[in-house]
């Protein structure tokens, strides 16, 4: 009996010593952020939001889609495909992204063992953080906009798809001069009766904007009356409509209002983006325009169109190839360059692809005109350079598993050898 209970003590005392401790909260969600199931699970969420998002900008268009799928401020959605919407909450993609970059770091660079056989699978997984990256700084700070232009005509601005913004100008000499802009960032929060003022150097009055809907028609109060106590201003108010498939297509609208330096107020107007001619303001001998429209940027050059080639595959509408010729003009230097369908002309920071053509109903020798998309995106060849990086880092570590190969062979025949 002595010796039983002796033998169960000692093993009770080797199982409190071999127990393994509890985790802290801190290694449990490392070990989570960490693991390969979790980067397993979120490339698999990303191939089913990237298959999805295909298939619903059939009907919704590529900006809402990508907005919806990947937006940051897309936290969640539900897919709709052919009108009807799938009964399942996925995860918006910026998130699944944001979440697989913190796992890359901490699982494939922090937490992988360390030596030279894991070179190769640190180098891949730098590229792929790269690639991550790359994308973020593409959603959060790319531009992009369009020049449309004919043969023989200069160009060196590029309209802005999205952004409406309003600007302010004095007119001299029948010309606009002296432009200030307020950026749509400024505007898109001032909702119903909200409202900002804006102040301009060298303008002798404010400019106070409220009610701003991103796609709006305006209305006769007199055809069809209000129906949610909309302002109306000369006889018209803002009606606001859904989005367009093609969001490039939403006709921003906007109230305003002119407030003069010595307090006095002009009645409320409409600033519109469909409209043809700005709204002006006179104080005495100035003459000031306010108008709402795309934001332009300029380029750092200007570009001429020689000349503009569409061909169409035979008995259909459908474009086989475009081809521009154009010159870039900068300090006087000229640089011949031709831009077509997946050759983009890339210089100072910004690439121009080739869009599309117009106008759209265009017979057989009429004269046409190339719209091209301008990008200004910071990252814009990070995603090629993350892929060159990806591939040295498999070459590594395939080279580095056949010379270890090599030499385990090499030294088992060896012994071999040696033993006879």
């Amino acid at each position: 009996m002595i010796r039983k209970s002796s033998n169960l003590e000692m093993d009770n005392q080797s199982y409190t010593q071999e127990r393994p401790r509890e985790k802290s909260v801190f290694r449990v969600i490392y070990d989570f952020l960490s693991g390969f199931k979790l980067a397993t699970v979120l490339l698999l969420l990303l191939l089913v939001l990237t298959w999805l998002a295909t298939l619903e900008q059939i009907d919704q268009g590529l900006h809402l889609t990508l907005n919806k799928y990947f937006s940051w401020k897309s936290f969640y959605l539900i897919p709709e495909i052919n009108g009807k919407k799938i009964p399942v909450i996925l995860p918006g993609g910026y998130y699944v992204c944001a979440v697989l970059l913190v796992n890359m770091i901490l699982g494939g660079v922090v937490r992988i063992r360390k030596g030279p056989k894991q070179i190769g699978n640190l180098i891949s997984h730098f590229g792929i953080i790269f690639m991550l990256l790359g994308g973020g700084v593409a959603h959060h700070f790319e531009e992009r906009g369009n020049m449309a232009i004919y043969p023989d005509e200069v160009s060196n601005v590029a309209q802005d798809y999205f952004e409406y913004v309003i600007e302010v100008a004095e007119v001299k000499d029948g010309r606009r001069e002296k432009y200030h802009v307020v950026r749509g960032e400024h505007l898109k929060s001032l909702k119903n009766e909200m409202y900002r003022t804006f102040d301009f150097k060298d303008v002798p009055f404010s400019l106070s904007v409220s009610g701003y809907l991103k796609n709006a028609q305006t209305v006769n109060a007199l055809e069809r009356a209000p129906q949610n106590g909309e302002l109306i201003a000369d006889g018209y108010y803002l009606y606001e409509r859904p989005s367009e498939v093609s969001a490039e297509r939403n006709m921003a609208g906007a109230y305003a209002q002119i407030i003069f330096d010595d307090g006095q107020k002009s009645a409320p107007f409409i600033l519109w983006g469909g409209s043809f001619y700005p709204f002006t303001v006179r104080d005495g001998e100035r003459l000031f325009t306010v108008d709402i429209q795309k934001r332009l940027w300029l380029m750092p050059f200007e570009v001429k169109l020689d000349k503009f080639t569409a061909d169409f595959h035979p008995g259909t509408s459908r474009p086989a190839k475009f081809i521009s010729d154009i010159r870039r003009i900068e300090n006087g230097q000229e640089a011949k360059v031709r831009i077509e369908m997946n050759e983009p002309m890339r210089y100072q920071g910004l690439t121009f692809f080739q869009a599309s053509y117009g106008p759209p109903d265009a017979k057989p020798g009429e004269k046409m005109f190339s719209v091209f998309e301008v990008v200004k995106n910071p990252a814009d060849k990070w995603p090629e350079y993350s892929i060159y990086i990806v591939t040295f880092g498999m070459l590594v570590t395939f080279l580095t598993k056949l010379i270890i190969h090599v030499d385990t062979v090499s030294s088992k025949r060896k012994n071999h050898e040696s033993k006879i």
